[in-house]
């Protein structure tokens, strides 16, 4: 695939392509393609406090990411802490990171590299491995880099994007609760002979006390027509 073919299939707008894993499955994929002599990849990402969403082009490399954050020690930690990319041209002679190394080797991987990303607090990671030692010494200067940059800025436009729908979701649920929210306050004000204000804070703390969301606790306002809470209420005017 050409390479102004892999970046328009990065800005698909899909709802499946918009995922985090569906993103770092392209990018192992496509890197793989355009980099001599990668035997595969994996790419993960990585926010503050949140889950690592990662691909790998062949189940073997899910060992060799596990490991690493299983020890704290690799590549790819070193990567994320540095900013930086961290290689190893020839693992059999390197004596970093004895348990990755151990299993890179058991798979047959004789070298590696890892370049990191950074976007609005967003890091992401492509690791790429081939079976010669030596073999990724120019990968960093590459195609991958570009495919790499660019697939970060679409996770953090994926995550901007998620972020707008959950508060336009959350607008939405405000929108539709409004008008039963507003008849509960008005009986509540002609129960207590309140007003507005007073009449949403005692909704609010209905609503607090009872850990209920807001908007069933005003059904159940409007639903009982203020019959039978006048003692309630009161009590939470106290």
């Amino acid at each position: 695939m050409p390479a102004h073919e892999r970046v328009e299939h990065w800005g698909d707008e899909s709802a499946e392509a918009a995922l985090p894993g569906r993103r770092l499955s392209a990018l192992a994929e496509q890197a793989v393609r355009c980099t001599a002599e990668c035997c595969g990849a994996s790419s993960m990402v990585a926010e503050p406090d949140a889950e690592r969403p990662g691909a790998v082009t062949h189940p073997d490399l899910a060992g060799l990411v596990a490991v690493q954050f299983r020890s704290g020690d690799g590549p790819i930690p070193a990567a994320l802490e540095r900013g930086e990319p961290v290689d190893s041209a020839d693992l059999l002679h390197d004596e970093r990171w004895p348990e990755y190394r151990a299993m890179a080797l058991d798979s047959g991987v004789r070298s590696s590299v890892t370049l990191p990303f950074r976007r609005s607090g967003l890091t992401v990671t492509l690791s790429l491995y081939s079976f010669r030692p030596g073999a990724l010494e120019d990968a960093r200067h590459g195609p991958v880099h570009a495919l790499g940059e660019f697939a970060a800025s679409c996770l953090v436009r994926d995550r901007s994007y998620r972020a707008a729908l959950t508060e336009l979701d959350h607008l939405g649920n405000a929108l539709r609760s409004r008008p039963v929210v507003d008849q509960a306050c008005g009986i509540v004000m002609h129960v207590l002979g309140c007003d507005a204000d007073t009449a949403f804070g005692v909704l609010r703390r209905i609503s607090q006390g009872t850990n209920r969301k807001l908007a069933d606790v005003a059904a159940g306002v409007v639903g009982r027509r203020g019959r039978g809470l006048e003692r309630d209420l009161a009590a939470l005017m106290d």
